[in-house]
């Protein structure tokens, strides 16, 4: 009966042993906090989100798809709002997020979050394969030209870029800011990548192929309130800590 046990012990001990192996090979080792693969792209406070066609390759945030017509209610007027879980109760999110709201009465902040972590993932793949068609309609005119620049560079060198997405750990609004009708909601993400620049020869010059490495990032989002288009574009981002 001792023995039997042990065989069993030893077999269950060897099937662990084997699933553990075949998880790290296909998702690698998890590292401490690496860089992102974006250079940073300084906010322009006065830029105006452009407008898109209808028929454009666009991931849309939610919770900004209804005009107003009605005059801003005052800040005194506004209802007390529960944002548990999106920003503490009198902070500068919270107040940003108000005068969103008393804009937008559609915006939901929760689904905001969900939208920019759908955008975010789809940004992150559209520049490892340097699809410059889905990358225009989700950025800015001016972080489009940078992430062109690096595309171009990425290109005459003959290198690639190999970016596989594990997870999205954390998603959180940081900052909110609404001026001349245009609001600026930023982001911060906290991801787990299996990133790898590969020479034209295919050896690995950066990164890693096998190893996972949580990478924050903080991105902002703009766009016009009251706006008939609802998409929001990324205006900016900046390296994460």
């Amino acid at each position: 009966m001792q023995d039997t046990l042990d065989l069993t012990t030893i077999i269950f001990l060897a099937l662990a042993v084997f699933v553990i192996w075949r998880l790290r090979s296909v998702l690698g080792q998890k590292t401490g906090a690496e860089r992102s693969p974006f250079k940073p792209v300084e906010r322009n406070r006065a830029e105006q989100p452009g407008n898109r066609g209808e028929g454009d390759n666009v991931v849309r945030l939610p919770g900004s798809d209804r005009v107003v017509q009605a005059e801003r209610p005052q800040a005194g007027n506004a209802p007390a709002r529960d944002w548990r879980g999106i920003a503490e109760p009198g902070s500068e999110v919270a107040r940003g997020l108000e005068a969103v709201v008393q804009a937008e009465p559609g915006f939901d902040p929760r689904a905001f979050v969900e939208g920019a972590k759908s955008a975010y993932e789809a940004i992150m793949i559209a520049f490892a394969k340097g699809d410059r068609k889905t990358l225009r309609g989700l950025l800015s005119k001016e972080v489009a030209e940078a992430f062109e620049r690096a595309i171009g560079e990425r290109e005459r060198n003959r290198q690639t870029l190999e970016t596989t997405f594990v997870s999205i750990d954390k998603a959180e609004i940081v900052a909110v800011e609404v001026r001349n009708r245009v609001a600026q909601v930023t982001v911060r993400f906290i991801s787990n990548l299996i990133t790898a620049t590969r020479d034209a020869g295919g050896t690995v010059i950066d990164g890693s192929a096998e190893t996972v490495v949580e990478v924050p990032d903080i991105w902002t989002f703009a766009r016009t309130l009251g706006s008939r288009d609802p998409n929001w574009q990324l205006v900016a981002t900046e390296a994460g800590a």
